[in-house]
């Protein structure tokens, strides 16, 4: 019946596309160079005041009334064509776009690179190109995705060297990650020094704090869409780098000229060779493979195979050894029915895995989550004023919350596997870009989720349904005896959940140049992920909503003001938005997660929110250029008593999460001095993360034991930091086939040492109580080396 409904609310959509004869240009637009499609291309008509965007595989469909008329394309960092067209028929159009710079005096100079987009239904999304990103200066040299994120108004982490971000006051496990649609559970390596994205491989990056399309679903606060690069379809080349700890190598090229190509690229570190020339032997290292291949059958139809797989080796002597990583799948196909209609069907896999082998006490521990995607997109562009996405997809998991094997067959140790958990997601999705008037650009749709918690399992059951339970007496909660189980067959159904999810965003133009918008989105969270730490860690296992583990549902409005300056040179984004998300998971005091086949014992519900302002302002152009971003911001969360006689977690008093920075101020710049040398820089600024410190301590048989107040009532102290980059870029010989450069650069300029964690001891000689503060890292400088031929 909802699904009947659904797609009856989809087809009313169509009945605004009939109107007077027209004519549709379409095709695809790509860089000159390579062949690679470009991703967010505008493309318009000035005199009809008419434009569209290319889609996330370079296709754009503009439908205008027919005449002659001058088109214009424009491009971040490209250079803007413009063309006169007779339109008196349907035609195909494809464009290839040159990267753009002018010469002035040996100084390069990029056009607007950041024009913030006005008209555009579109807020609280950051889209950085890999360009920039590699200009940012960056620990031991290593370019990383992820942490240029941090610069962005309302992203932060849990700290230095930890892994995740975190978007407006929301945890890390409630971020989509997806790398060409497949998704990613951990974006780390080494603990979170590095991200899991080699940036060579890296064709654009979109990141999505609000305003979330109705496509996207399965997660509270954000999504990171990332797409790999297609292959040079015209030539063979290769690049990589080499640096103090990691080295990477890509190479692509044509499989067939100008209709099908490869990509492969390779990431490693061998700081732990290292350690051997010192006779130490702990172990720490990644390698990372990112693939893709893409065949245009024809004018109508492309294939594209992509792949990624990461590991992160782990081994402290001969005690333990740790590997952990992502492997994902996707077959892709793109089909064009009509130059209006776009598809795309995937099939998509991805797996997380976590290994741990504990030598010295005899047994080997594995976990980890799978999930098989089928995906069926549409767009259908009806009219110069209109477009509409739909589409569906059917998720299926396969969760191992854990596997004890041990290591020796004369060990006492047993096997045992945890109880395997699955569950199936499925998601219906319409939305509309419409433009209502010259001024007033809408977006709006929605998104219909259902979740299945299904068998292969035993649920228990307790008492009045409560699997925590409150002692009055001690005035604490305890894990629940379950006064039954039942075990549920193959695919049987023990939980299932059903949300309409609704989104929209409107842009009024109060002028060309500047435009308020507002934003209004609903997200459905159905995985969640067990941690207690600020920081997901590589053992975190994530388990899906059943009977006592309710879906998070997040529900966000925004509001903003864009304007830009000096023809673009320059632009102001101010945002202000509110989130509140319920059913939020939180854990009982002295909670054991580990290995834990009853995980709704040590688990309440309870709720968050966050509110925040967000000021970013751009220089664009020029020789030199950058921004400040400014977060005025406050998360919190609070899990009240179910009945009148408890006290909840905290007393049921909202308390600060442990992802809230009351202020974060993030600058960064770049300079070019001329054809060889470019300086970078960045400062942070943030407050401390939230921490719950002792109170006091009583001594009980002997033993100190220290007291709490409230939950993260304290904090770490302030956090910045100044990094500082030099690129040089020799000029390349006539002869030499051939460009390469060397990048300075120095992490934490000033060796601030930012605490990463306060501990408190009683001092040996003095007797005395002290805070020991454990700091990561000093100054650290680096060199590395880039080439490509």
């Amino acid at each position: 019946m909802l699904k009947h409904k659904f797609f009856t609310f989809l087809s009313l959509f169509t009945l605004f596309g009939f109107s007077q004869e027209k004519i549709t240009i379409s095709g695809v637009i790509s860089d000159a160079k390579n062949n690679e499609t470009l991703i967010g291309v505008s493309v318009y008509i000035p005199e009809l005041k008419a434009g569209t965007y290319t889609n996330e595989y370079g296709f754009y469909s503009l439908t205008i009334p027919k005449g002659s008329y001058e088109i214009k394309t424009d491009y971040l960092g490209y250079g803007n064509t413009s063309e006169k067209i007779d339109f008196y028929q349907n035609i195909k159009k494809n464009f290839s776009l040159t990267e753009s710079s002018t010469e002035l005096a040996e100084v390069v100079v990029f056009e607007n690179a950041y024009k913030t987009k006005i008209k555009k239904p579109e807020m609280s999304v950051t889209k950085l190109s890999i360009n920039t990103i590699k200009q940012m200066p960056v620990l031991l040299g290593e370019v990383d995705v992820i942490k240029s994120l941090l610069f962005i108004p309302g992203v932060t982490n849990a700290g230095e060297g930890q892994s995740g971000f975190n978007v407006r006051g929301g945890g890390a496990d409630q971020n989509l990650v997806l790398l060409d649609e497949a998704t990613l559970y951990s974006t780390s390596h080494l603990f979170g020094l590095f991200s899991v994205f080699n940036p060579d491989a890296i064709k654009d990056l979109s990141l999505y704090k609000g305003g979330i399309p109705a496509r996207f679903g399965g997660r509270a606060s954000s999504v990171l869409d990332i797409y790999q690069k297609d292959g040079n379809s015209k030539k063979f080349s290769m690049n990589g780098g080499i640096g103090l700890i990691s080295s990477r190598l890509l190479a692509e090229g044509p499989i067939v000229k100008d209709k099908s190509s490869f990509i492969i690229a390779g990431r490693g570190s061998y700081a732990h060779l290292f350690l051997k020339l010192s006779d130490n032997k702990n172990i720490a290292y990644f390698y990372d493979l990112n693939t893709k291949i893409n065949y245009k059958v024809n004018e109508n139809n492309n294939l594209y195979v992509s792949g990624y797989f990461g590991r992160d080796i782990f081994s402290l002597s001969d005690a333990l050894s740790n590997t952990y990583g992502n492997s994902t799948l996707n077959l892709r196909w793109n089909h064009l029915f009509t130059d209006k209609l776009f598809s795309n069907l995937s099939l998509i896999y991805s797996d997380y895995y976590y290994g741990l082998d504990l030598n010295f006490i005899g047994f080997n521990w594995e976990s980890g989550i799978k999930n098989y995607n089928i995906k069926y997109d549409f767009k259908y562009y009806i009219s110069d004023k209109m477009k509409m996405n739909f589409g569906t997809n059917l998720t299926y998991f396969d969760l191992n919350p854990g596997t004890i094997n041990p290591l020796d067959e004369n060990s006492a140790i047993n096997f045992k596997q945890l109880e395997k958990k699955y569950a199936l997601e499925t998601g219906w999705f319409a939305e509309m870009e419409q433009t209502l008037s010259e001024k007033l650009n809408f977006s709006y749709g929605i998104r219909l989720s259902t979740f299945n918690r299904l068998g292969n399992s035993t649920v228990n059951y307790y008492a009045n349904d409560q699997a925590v339970v409150y002692n009055e007496d001690l005035k604490i909660y305890e894990k629940g005896t379950p006064t039954s189980t039942k075990y549920f067959g193959k695919n049987k159904s023990i939980a299932d959940y059903v949300n309409f999810e609704p989104r929209a965003t409107i842009a009024y133009e109060i002028d060309e140049n500047t435009s308020v918008k507002a934003s209004y989105n609903r997200m459905t969270q159905y995985m969640q992920l067990v941690s207690n730490t600020a920081s997901p860690t590589p053992l975190d296992v994530w388990t899906p909503s059943d009977n006592y583990i309710k879906p998070q549902l997040a529900d966000q409005i925004a509001i903003g003001y864009f304007k830009n300056f000096s023809k673009g040179d320059y632009s102001l984004e101010v945002e202000s938005y509110y989130k509140k998300i319920k059913n939020r998971i939180d854990y009982i005091d002295g909670a054991d997660l580990i290995a834990n086949e009853a995980i709704e014992q040590i688990i309440l519900n309870g709720r968050m929110r966050s509110y925040g302002l967000e000021v970013l302002v751009r220089k664009n152009s020029g020789n030199f250029n950058g921004w400040v971003a400014y977060t005025l911001s406050r998360s919190e969360q609070q899990t009240p008593g179910r009945t009148p006689t408890e006290i909840g977690i905290n007393n049921g008093d909202w308390y600060r999460s442990a992802y809230d920075k009351t202020h974060n101020l993030a600058v960064t710049g770049s300079y070019k001095l001329d054809t060889k040398w470019t300086f970078g820089a960045n400062f942070t600024l943030q407050s401390g993360q939230p921490v719950t410190f002792p109170s006091g301590k009583y001594i009980f048989q002997g033993v100190t034991v220290p007291s709490y107040n409230s939950r993260n009532e304290d904090r770490l102290p302030a956090y910045h930091r100044l990094d500082i980059s030099a690129t040089l870029t020799p000029k390349r010989k006539e002869k030499h086939k051939y460009e390469r450069e060397w990048v300075f650069g120095i992490y934490n300029v000033y060796s601030r040492y930012n605490a990463a964690s306060i501990s408190f001891r009683q001092n040996d000689e003095t007797g005395r109580n002290e805070a020991v503060r454990l700091s990561i890292f000093g100054i650290v400088p680096s060199v590395s080396y880039n080439f490509k031929f």
